[in-house]
Order: structure tokens, then C-alpha cells, then sequence
């Protein structure tokens, strides 16, 4: 019977002789973050290699930076008062998940909204500022961007200040619908009653700024300026394609591109922003 058969089924183990177990090394813990693509070159970079100003080594492309960071960057330390915090959309349209996405992003980004007001300086030189930040829902323009960039131009009216702004967007907030497209002209108004009292208003345009910051008080500035290959336009690119049916250049919508078209009055390194801020609000009547 089988049950009785002298072969052997199983493995013999020797009792004299000892057992060593093989124990698997410990793998390391590698963090997620420690790389970054350039979106221009597709480069892997250390991030550290990034350093605080976030350019690409290889090929100097300026990465998306938070508004703290830009601060950090460009004003004098120590300089930035905040201005109008804590303002609170009405939720106009009481689009369903909109607050419970504000507390999220506020929680995310330390900011209030998607865009930062106060006085600051410059190489000394005082001036209002605005940065906006595309960490807070893309940047997009809703009635609380629009009041706090209204009441910072007033501000800088009444105290007869020079304006600038970091402008960031994806363009209007969809949570807010009409009431977040009438903040164009509610700002836009604000730049006008500035510039009738013979004060200048300078932009300086990120990457992105897209559509109803474009199409408003990002392209009013008395100068406008660029970072290094920001994207910057309207509508968006397979839009207008299938529009006027026609391809477009590959550097369409690029800094460089509205540069060459008369758009933009110069392209600033992130590195040399600071100086020729300060340089251009002195030169206008800053104090």
C-alpha cells in the first residue's frame, strides 16, 4: 500500500546539524518627493538642486513657486504687512462641495484665498502687493480675489502707493459663476480710478495666467513683465486651434512668444525680479 512505501516523500533533516535561517535586509525607506520633472526640458532633478528659487538647472525654466515663497524671494525681510485677510465668499451659487473644498485647500495651503494683499518693500522701496497662488484652486478669480485685489487699489489710491501684482490663474472660479466673472470688471475699475490719480500699476505675469485675469487687470499694468517661458493666454490652446483651424506655433501662449508680439514689455530672470521691481517703482514716483 502506499501508505507504507519506503520512498522517500519529504526532506530529511539532519538534528546534528544546525539550522541557519536567512533573514531579508531591511529595504530603505525612500521618500516620494525627492525628485521633480522639468516640464520644459523633462529632465529628473534633486530637488534640492532646485535650491528656494525653484529654476531648473538645465535649462533655467522658473518651476511654480507658492506665495510664501515668493515673498521669501522678493521682498524685504521683514517688510510684508498683510492686508484684508479673512474675507469669506458668500458661496453665491451654493455649489454643492464648495466650502467643505475651501477648508480643504485653506488647510493645504495656509493661505485664506487664492491670493495673498499687502505693503511691502522692496530694496526699500514701499509698494502695495498682490500674489496670487495656483497651490488655491488654480488661482481661479472668485468674488474674494476680486474684493481683496479691489480694496488694495483703493488702498494704494488713497495712500498714493504703486501696485504690484504676481499674477497666477487658471482663470474665472466655476463655483462662483457669473458673480466670479464680474470681478474683471469690478478690479479693472479699481486699476482705472488708480491710474486717474497718475499712480503706477505694474504686473508681473506667472506661470499660468489664463483666462479671465488675462482678459482683465493682468494685461492692464502701466509695464508688464514675464517669467521665463509662463504660460500666458486666454483660452486654451486646442480652443483656438479648433476655432480658427489652423496649428499653432509650438511656442504659442509662451512669455516669449507675446514678447516677440509686442504683449509683454520684458521677460525677467526670477533671480534678477527683485532689483528690476524696485528699479521700475522708483523710477515711476515710488517712495
Amino acid at each position: 500500500m502506499g501508505l507504507f512505501s519506503k520512498k522517500d516523500k519529504y526532506i530529511r533533516i539532519n538534528p546534528n546539524r544546525s539550522v541557519v535561517r536567512k533573514t531579508e535586509a531591511p529595504q530603505p525607506d525612500v521618500p516620494d518627493d525627492l525628485f521633480a520633472k522639468c516640464p520644459a526640458c523633462k529632465h529628473t532633478i534633486y530637488k534640492k538642486d532646485l535650491g528656494v528659487i525653484k529654476i531648473c538647472p538645465k535649462c533655467s525654466y522658473n518651476f511654480r513657486i507658492s506665495a510664501q515663497d515668493r515673498l521669501a524671494i522678493t521682498v524685504d525681510e521683514g517688510s510684508f504687512v498683510e492686508l484684508f485677510k479673512g474675507i469669506e465668499t458668500t458661496d453665491p451659487l451654493k455649489f454643492p462641495g464648495y466650502k467643505a473644498k475651501l477648508v480643504q485647500t485653506r488647510e493645504k495651503t495656509g493661505l485664506d484665498e487664492a491670493v495673498i494683499t499687502g505693503l511691502a518693500e522692496m530694496n526699500g522701496v514701499k509698494m502695495a502687493l498682490a500674489i496670487m497662488d495656483s497651490n488655491f484652486i488654480m488661482a481661479s478669480m472668485g468674488t474674494v480675489v476680486g474684493e481683496k485685489l479691489t480694496r488694495l487699489f483703493e488702498y494704494a489710491t488713497e495712500e498714493k502707493l504703486a501696485v504690484v501684482i504676481f499674477t497666477a490663474s487658471g482663470g474665472a472660479r466655476m463655483q462662483e459663476g457669473i458673480m466670479s466673472l464680474m470681478q474683471m470688471a469690478k478690479v479693472s475699475a479699481a486699476v482705472k480710478r488708480h491710474s486717474n490719480a497718475g499712480l503706477f500699476y505694474l504686473t508681473v505675469l506667472t506661470d499660468p495666467t489664463t483666462g479671465g485675469v488675462t482678459a482683465s487687470f493682468a494685461m492692464l499694468g502701466d509695464v508688464i513683465i514675464a517669467e521665463p517661458q509662463s504660460l500666458i493666454g486666454f483660452a486654451g490652446r486646442r480652443v483656438i486651434e479648433t476655432t480658427v483651424r489652423e496649428n499653432l506655433p509650438d511656442d504659442f501662449q509662451k512669455a516669449e512668444f507675446l514678447l516677440e508680439h509686442g504683449f509683454v514689455d520684458a521677460i525677467v530672470k526670477r533671480t534678477e525680479m527683485k532689483d528690476t521691481i524696485a528699479k521700475l517703482v522708483a523710477f515711476h514716483g515710488g517712495v
